[in-house]
């Protein structure tokens, strides 16, 4: 989940072409030309604006993690964090969601709509870790759980498995605080490892992959799931249970709300 690299010719040309169509809807609607201008230079200058707060967004959770990362390093002989990423998306790629979408195009509306402008991934050894991870995280006072999508415990048709929690920041700006919403994107090595694989694969065949590559993606998934039920079994070797090790809660954290995996969220599983 890096940072996303500049937008290429293509999709610059797709954003013009979908902004183009967006505008020609609009006139015959009868919107006057030159308000529908100053209105679409408006929308990417609020754009970049928003794309700032969403970078500090991620920020304040990287902060959050690197800090629980750094605790058990320095303080435990274990670390159940093996690697943290991000990825903010572009403007260009932004606008062509919010556009292809549908729906105002405001950012009080496309930030409704849009929800994996930002995302952080982290990478555990086994699978109690992602969710123990997922725990230690919710219980922070400043970090509202917004959505939960359980990717582990029921994985996509096409063999992803990942923990996907939206978590709510705030973020204290000069005048006023920004409350972020941060895609949290927790898997094993082995989920990440076929994840990538799958996402450079479907970019390379356009999504229209050879039945017999996905049929060997469709094992490979099935050999990582057996890979972590196999490590999981021996973790106990490396390290008691999270419930055992992990100090006692000051508080018990309300439980947060869990939506069904959305048949479209697999792509943006991919992207974030």
């Amino acid at each position: 989940m890096e940072h996303e690299a500049p937008a290429d010719g293509d999709t610059r040309s797709r954003v013009r072409a979908l902004v183009a169509a967006q505008q020609d809807q609009l006139t015959r609607q009868g919107v006057d030309q030159e308000m529908l201008a100053r209105q679409m230079r408006q929308v990417y200058e609020e754009f970049t604006q928003l794309r700032m707060h969403y970078q500090f967004g991620i920020d304040e959770v990287q902060t959050k993690v690197n800090i629980l990362r750094q605790e058990f390093e320095q303080i435990h002989d274990y670390s159940p964090i093996e690697h943290v990423r991000s990825r903010l998306k572009s403007t260009e790629s932004l606008i062509e969601k919010a556009v292809r979408t549908g729906g105002e195009m405001t950012i009080p509306a496309i930030r409704a709509r849009i929800h994996d402008i930002a995302g952080v991934r982290i990478t555990c050894s086994f699978v109690s870790d992602v969710y123990w991870i997922a725990d230690m995280l919710s219980r922070q006072p400043d970090l509202e759980v917004l959505t939960v999508k359980d990717y582990i415990a029921a994985p996509k048709p096409n063999g992803y498995r990942s923990l996907h929690v939206i978590v709510q920041v705030p973020v204290f700006l000069s005048q006023h605080t920004e409350y972020v919403p941060v895609e949290l994107q927790l898997r094993t090595i082995a989920m990440d490892f076929w994840a990538s694989t799958e996402h450079k694969l479907s970019y390379k065949y356009e999504k229209n992959l050879p039945a017999s590559l996905r049929a060997e993606l469709d094992d490979a998934a099935r050999v990582a799931a057996d890979l972590d039920e196999r490590m999981e079994r021996m973790r106990a070797e490396i390290r008691p249970m999270p419930e055992h090790s992990a100090p006692e809660p000051t508080a018990s954290p309300a439980s947060p709300p869990t939506t069904a995996p959305s048949p479209d969220s697999a792509a943006e599983a991919r992207g974030a």
